[in-house]
């Protein structure tokens, strides 16, 4: 019995070693949040009239499409920068090199303004800083061995909010409804939900930012209160 199980696992090996090389290129890729893109991926294509799926094969066209759209739409939405994915002050280590190596989830940085790198002009190139000012990659000229940052990161799918996870959804059903469908009526209707999706989105934003015409310092929550008439009524 063991022997024959032997012989069937040697046969099925060499089944797969022999098969053709564009057979074994089209498997279905694997990702990293499939379980928890999958519900979004079907999303987008249950908006676009189209059946939903039970994995991200990839081999099919449709699925492909709204997938690469999915991930294409969260990493333009993320880049404009909200509450949720900004940092200020963060620290950033330098290398033996004196140079200060990007992280590929990082997509935008710029140095903090404070007195250390008020000399300094830096921006992203070759995936380190790159200072402008003095045409080098070398900042050992600022002291210490961290460079403080501005940062806008990039987030897995399952880190995201829920208002910017629907906004991005509804982004990318209107780009995979004209790749796909092309059907004009259906191309303003989702753009009409997409226009109510970034408003929910933006009402979160003025919440989680606590914005005022006013501002207030980076760091800090004794931000200026405008003037609340209930609050004399309730006296």
């Amino acid at each position: 019995m063991l022997l024959n199980s032997k012989l069937y696992l040697l046969t099925y090996i060499w089944g797969v070693l022999t098969l053709p090389f564009f057979l074994i290129l089209i498997m279905p890729y694997p990702t990293t949040n499939a379980t928890l893109e999958l519900p979004a991926v079907n999303q987008i294509l249950s908006s676009c009239g189209q059946a939903p799926v039970t994995t991200l094969d990839q081999t099919n066209p449709d699925v492909a499409i709204a997938y690469d759209t999915l991930l294409q739409v969260s990493r333009e939405v993320q880049a404009e920068g909200w509450t949720f994915n900004k940092e200020y002050h963060y620290k950033m280590a330098k290398d033996s090199n004196k140079e200060v190596p990007i992280p590929n989830n990082v997509l935008q940085i710029k140095l903090t303004e404070n007195s250390a790198n008020a000399e300094f002009d830096c921006v992203r190139r070759n995936g380190k800083l790159y200072d402008r000012q003095h045409h080098t990659y070398d900042l050992g000229d600022i002291s210490g061995d961290e460079v403080e940052c501005d940062i806008t990161w990039e987030f897995d799918w399952v880190d995201l909010p829920e208002p910017i996870q629907n906004f991005i959804v509804s982004r990318a059903a209107v780009f995979v409804s004209q790749r796909i469908v092309g059907d004009t009526n259906q191309y303003n209707a989702l753009q009409q939900q997409e226009a109510f999706a970034r408003s929910t989105a933006l009402e979160y934003e003025t919440q989680q930012g606590q914005y005022t015409f006013f501002g207030h310092p980076q760091g800090q929550q004794n931000y200026y209160q405008s003037y609340q008439p209930y609050q004399a009524l309730r006296r």
